[in-house]
């Protein structure tokens, strides 16, 4: 699809000149991630509760043995996710290649909006149901960020392209935000969200009716058309290993996305825990604690939205591989900052999180941005998917790791006493998780400058 331009194209702003077309796939791709973002968030809000309360019978009369148990298990089913997650990416970006982007989109958001809605049902009674349902939520999950990354990718002109795509992972902040105020608002029911965590999950399930809108007003892209006419191989997901410049650009997109994904859900997502930890061991009610977090997490994710965006224009006005050695240099940082003070804080904490969390997100969700705009530039039609899709997934796989270690060292360096037992463990355990940044900055080096250049063909 190409737009329709009144002048010069050097002289308009990257959101001036645009066909209407362009704007209605920005918008169904938005919210087909921003409803995926926040149904990936409603776990990281209710998994202190949810867990607490699967796991109580377990623990009867013993608060540090359940405290314990429910960060193991919360770490375990992160990892479950992004484990669930890979496979999702894996499979549907390679059929977002070969049934098309839109037809993708619609399997995906069905799989995340059902077994998110599941997740919360009466028969979920053990962590290990638990986590099978959030396994499932995450395969749709997978699959949905590559399709949508894609169609986006082929449908605007270059000269709009990284803005547009940046703001289509901008977006994904407010989907964060939907979660906190929804569990904000469950948080002041009666029985605060440990009573009510299910209901939570209930409202995920909503953005299943996205999928009437994509089947009537979605298309696929002329590109993808074009590859397939004249007979390409597509979502030869072998190609990216055998070409010796994918396998380059492959291999550099893995390690970047394992950074970022990494840090953010092995570090920087567990804030919420952080912060509830701190205000329950300064003997604040459960449900203003529930309502607190909801609120600090909310404004992680609106710092989260300006530094997406940002992220978007600094591609732009400097190089891609600038604006990664940056935000990777920032968000190490900001963790850092972030988990050493508000460790330790007690009835503080709220306090000090709300002033430091949205810097966190600033930092820590840019280079989220920067892979929605760098990873299409690096894989032509036949395989923009499958290569999308193989990267920002393999690398949830070796990301992995990163939620298990969290939340199994933590309770480690809470037994060691001293400096590790300052909110609960989390802060040391952070500062050894966080070193992950480090592939960032390998795969920054190793991966080509795209900025100015049109999509390969």
């Amino acid at each position: 699809m190409t737009t329709a331009v009144t002048t010069d194209e050097t002289k308009l702003a990257w959101y001036q000149g645009l066909d209407r077309y362009c704007w209605v796939v920005l918008i169904i791709a938005a919210l087909g991630w921003l409803f995926d973002t926040m149904d990936q968030n409603l776990y990281n809000l209710v998994r202190a509760p949810s867990l607490t309360d699967l796991l109580r019978s377990q623990y009867p009369g013993d608060p540090k043995a359940l405290a314990d148990a429910v960060k193991e298990k919360g770490g375990i089913i992160t990892s479950i996710f992004l484990i669930g997650w890979s496979v999702g990416g894996f499979i549907f970006g390679v059929l977002g290649d070969r049934i098309g982007r839109t037809g993708t989109m619609i399997l995906t958001i069905l799989i995340y909006a059902v077994f998110t809605g599941l997740s919360g049902a009466p028969f979920v009674q053990s962590w290990e149901m638990y986590g099978f349902m959030r396994f499932m939520t995450a395969v749709g999950v997978g699959g949905e960020w590559a399709a949508g990354a894609a169609l986006v990718a082929e449908v605007f002109p270059n000269r709009s392209r990284p803005m547009a795509l940046g703001l289509l992972q901008a977006l994904s902040a407010v989907g964060n935000m939907m979660a906190s105020v929804i569990t904000l608002l469950i948080s002041n029911a009666e029985g605060g969200l440990e009573g009510n965590w299910r209901i939570a999950y209930f409202v995920g399930a909503v953005p299943a009716l996205l999928v009437l809108w994509i089947r009537r007003s979605v298309r696929e892209p002329e590109q993808w058309h074009h590859a397939k006419s004249v007979g390409q191989e597509l979502g030869n997901i072998g190609e990216l290993f055998t070409h010796p410049v994918l396998r380059r650009n492959t291999i550099a997109a893995m390690l970047m996305a394992t950074a970022g994904v990494g840090a953010l859900w092995g570090v920087g997502f567990f804030s919420t825990d952080l912060v509830r930890t701190e205000l329950q061991s300064g003997g604040m009610d459960k449900a203003v604690v529930g309502q607190q977090v909801s609120i600090m997490f909310l404004l992680q994710n609106l710092g989260a939205f300006f530094g997406m965006y940002l992220f978007a224009m600094h591609t732009e006005r400097t190089s891609r591989k600038t604006a990664f050695y940056t935000w990777f240099a920032l968000a190490w940082a900001s963790v850092l900052i972030f988990f050493w003070n508000v460790g330790g804080s007690g009835a503080d904490a709220f306090n000090r999180a709300r002033v430091l969390a949205p810097l966190m997100g600033f930092c820590t969700l840019g280079p989220l941005s920067g892979f929605t705009v760098y990873f299409p530039e690096l894989f032509p039609t036949r395989l923009r998917t499958t290569g999308c899709g193989f990267c920002y997934n393999a690398a949830r796989i070796l990301a992995a790791a990163a939620p298990w270690a969290l939340g199994s060292l933590a309770p480690y360096f809470v037994s060691q006493g001293g400096a590790g037992a300052l909110g609960g463990g989390l802060p040391m355990a952070g500062t050894v998780v966080i070193c992950i940044y480090i592939l960032g900055f390998i795969g920054t080096a190793m991966g080509p400058e795209t900025k100015g250049k049109p999509l390969p063909e």
